[in-house]
């Protein structure tokens, strides 16, 4: 494919026209990710999330600007909200960035969640995909910043970014339950604010109460709009990094995230075949009466579909 050769060569405007194509889910998206599935895998993937005005797009610049004066290539996906009436989104991550994207060692794409829970778009992966294939050394999806449900980003990065600010009224409201549990390393943004030594004492003795991980995660205070603390944050990353492949977390994180994908995949074709078959001669109507009537119970209806599709 012609455009995948020039993506290849590095051609910015065909890796934007290939993530175009998987994220409207054209007949032609399963095409090009089975042509570059085999220059994949090598790119760093960094998650970036946290709660709404936490500063994570000021972060990522920041974040990019030091790897991109180490001669490094870095693909970012921010992800915005999509209105669930309009069905738009701002998209105003690019704008927060307009002059990272004329760096010719940066690429930046924009993508609307479309109504997809978990702090991610339906297409993400496809588009980390093609950035990953296209060369770039470190890829940063930076999430919608939706709370507690967004922990999508766990499927997908290697090292998971938590970023929160002091001042929010309920410290600890972006470190509960499973929020908690996907951080990497703890990124206390805005720390010139005061309550900033009271935020990282609390994340701190969370951590602490938290004695199933086998590596604790660093808390670190950076204030990310004066660019302080970013180099140290960066070491963090790459420290992170380090210890995945030494330890073999690595390939293990990579092999536990893949068998999700393949599952997600198989689901999505079984239900497309479930659909086809309960749909015929408004089969599935005619049954759910059955089950309201008390003729049958959604068990017995369940078991004669499945039965009919095997058959």
């Amino acid at each position: 494919m012609e455009l995948v050769q020039r993506m290849l060569a590095g051609d910015k405007r065909a890796c934007a026209k290939l993530i175009t194509a998987v994220e409207n889910n054209s007949e032609e998206a399963e095409k090009i990710l089975r042509e570059i599935h085999r220059y994949t895998g090598n790119a760093h993937v960094i998650g970036i999330t946290g709660p709404p005005g936490a500063g994570k797009s000021t972060l990522t610049d920041k974040i990019v600007k030091f790897l991109i004066n180490e001669g490094k290539k870095v693909g970012i996906i921010a992800v915005d909200p999509t209105s669930p009436y309009s069905g738009g989104s701002i998209l105003g991550d690019r704008i927060r960035m307009q002059d990272l994207a004329l760096n010719p060692n940066v690429f930046i794409r924009s993508m609307g969640t479309r109504g997809y829970l978990g702090g991610l778009s339906k297409f993400t992966k496809n588009a980390l995909k093609i950035l990953d294939a296209a060369g770039y050394d470190y890829i940063i999806i930076e999430t919608v910043g939706v709370g507690q449900s967004e922990v999508d980003i766990i499927k997908t990065a290697d090292t998971i970014l938590m970023v929160m600010v002091p001042g929010l009224g309920d410290d600890i409201q972006s470190i509960k339950a499973g929020i908690m549990e996907i951080g990497d390393i703890f990124v206390i943004n805005k720390s010139d604010l005061f309550g900033a030594d009271r935020t990282a004492t609390e994340v701190n003795m969370m951590l602490d109460l938290n004695m199933a991980v086998e590596r604790r995660p660093p808390v670190l205070k950076v204030v990310a709009v004066k660019n302080e603390g970013i180099d140290n944050l960066v070491l963090e990353i790459k420290n992170h990094i380090d210890y995945l492949k030494t330890s073999g977390k690595f390939e293990e994180r990579r092999k536990n995230n893949l068998k999700i994908e393949v599952v997600e995949l198989i689901e999505a074709e079984l239900r497309k075949i479930v659909i086809s078959h309960t749909d015929k001669e408004n089969k599935l109507d005619s049954k759910v009466n059955e089950i309201i009537n008390k003729e049958k119970n959604i068990y017995e209806v369940r078991d004669e579909f499945l039965n009919a599709i095997k058959n």
